[in-house]
């Protein structure tokens, strides 16, 4: 049952599905393209107008990088402040060739939005805006204080995210910290998520000899190099699946008894996944749990190997150059810093003549699982969509969610809003007309229950 005060602004929802997808289509048919810089400072200021119309304290502030709009809403200190985070840069629409419609001329079909960004991320925030305009248009006022935090790099790896967030620290004390990014599970049930892994991205380089030699005249003599990489490659990570480099589990934060139950609870149709993706087998070690492998442990995972002749037929060619790109995920309280020393030490010791490069990295991020705002965000989304969500200790994947829980000291929690095929990142990127409406009503539920507490 909902409460009596969020009845009305369900109602006001209800009434205003078509006018919601009309103003959805006219936001994302603006580009924002972070790593081109193209419309970013027009959307920015477009946010600007939209929540100062709404009458939050907003403004857009420049950074080395592209502006974070920040915004403001107050009620009464002794209420919660929840901080919305989201992104209005989007990913380059390219191979153009791929989309069935031009990704800035948003689409309907199939009960879809087809559009670059729709999804990832401004069909997720402007759901967040439109809950927040209609608390304020039934009641003249919020449940809850709110901050809006919205970013322009996301899509480049957030370069200026920790700085601003330190900067602007107390723009920013919340209570908590709410993402509504990335997709709902497959079968369409809402997700809450804890935490996040980070990452580490470097590449491995050598050289042997001055130019590529005769493998006939110069092999047995002259150093292999991509054998060097291989060789190397091979010391640190065993066939069993186990990553042998000194040192780098060494910081991690044992799994709890009720993260690990939480995962067992999460359903997942294994043969299905594997035949989607044509998986024979699982990767090493064989006997990890299917969910450990993407919350619980680091992986080491070779991006590329490159080296010597891959054009068509055969040259008996002995490479003197080869480079490998690689990245290493990790897990609380696991730091690039911590990684990328243990992987020189490494390197160091089985190859000093590799040279290691460092690609940057992002911290993981992890919220207590006994935080009480957990119960009080899955409560509001069981309001809004008759069903609890399904709770996620930690995803595979990388946010900066380490910003909020690291830097302010605040739990963090993602609950996307997006179906699961919704195309990110790739061609014919869309969302399901009916899942943004939920949304609405999702970020109206989460200030109403925040006000309640």
């Amino acid at each position: 049952m909902s409460s009596q005060s969020l009845e009305p602004v369900f109602a006001h929802i209800g009434a205003r599905d078509e006018e919601y997808v009309a103003r959805l289509i006219d936001y994302v048919r603006h580009p924002s393209i972070s790593a081109h810089n193209i419309g970013i400072r027009e959307v920015s200021e477009l946010l600007v107008g939209m929540l100062g119309k709404l009458g939050l304290e907003v403004e857009a502030i420049p950074t080395k990088g592209h502006p974070f709009v920040l915004a403001r809403y107050t009620v009464d200190p002794a209420k919660p402040t929840v901080l919305l985070y989201g992104h209005y840069d989007v990913q380059p629409p390219d191979p153009l060739e791929l989309w069935k419609s031009p990704p800035f001329e948003p689409t309907i079909r199939d009960g879809r939005i087809w559009a670059r960004g729709v999804g990832d991320n401004k069909g997720q925030h402007f759901a967040q805006i439109l809950a927040i305009e209609a608390h304020l248009a039934v009641h003249g006022t919020l449940p809850c204080n709110l901050i809006f935090l919205l970013e322009g790099e996301e899509e480049i790896g957030s370069p200026q995210i920790a700085d601003f967030v330190r900067d602007h620290r107390d723009q920013l004390k919340a209570d908590l910290v709410v993402t509504a990014d990335g997709p709902l599970h497959e079968s369409g049930r809402a997700t809450l998520t804890y935490g996040v892994r980070g990452m580490t991205s470097f590449e491995l380089r050598v050289k042997t000899a001055a130019r590529d030699a005769h493998s006939g005249n110069y092999g047995g003599v002259m150093p292999n190099a991509i054998w060097t990489l291989v060789h190397l490659l091979s010391t640190m990570k065993t066939a069993d699946g186990r990553i042998t480099i000194d040192g780098l589990h060494d910081p991690i934060v044992p799994v709890t008894e009720a993260e690990i139950e939480a995962t067992k609870a999460l359903p997942l149709d294994l043969p299905g996944y594997m035949a989607d993706m044509g998986l024979s087998k699982l990767d090493a070690p064989a006997d990890r749990p299917f969910w450990d492998r993407l919350m619980f442990h680091p992986t080491l995972t070779i991006n590329g190997l490159h080296g010597g002749y891959g054009g068509q037929g055969s040259k008996s060619v002995l490479p003197c150059e080869a480079f490998a790109k690689c990245d290493i995920r990790l897990v609380e309280a696991m730091t690039p810093d911590q990684v990328m020393a243990c992987v020189r030490a490494h390197v160091a010791k089985h190859a000093p003549e590799v040279e290691v490069i460092f690609h940057g990295g992002m911290l993981p991020s992890k919220t207590d699982f006994s935080s009480p705002w957990g119960a009080v965000i899955a409560e509001a989304i069981t309001e809004a969509r008759g069903e609890p969500p399904l709770v996620y200790p930690c995803v595979g994947g990388s946010l900066p969610d380490y910003v909020f829980t690291k830097i302010l000291g605040v739990p963090a929690f993602v609950m996307p809003y997006a179906n699961a095929d919704e195309a990110n990142h790739a061609p014919n990127e869309n969302m399901e007309i009916a899942l943004f409406l939920k949304g609405i009503r999702t970020g109206a539920a989460l200030l109403d229950r925040l006000g309640r507490v």
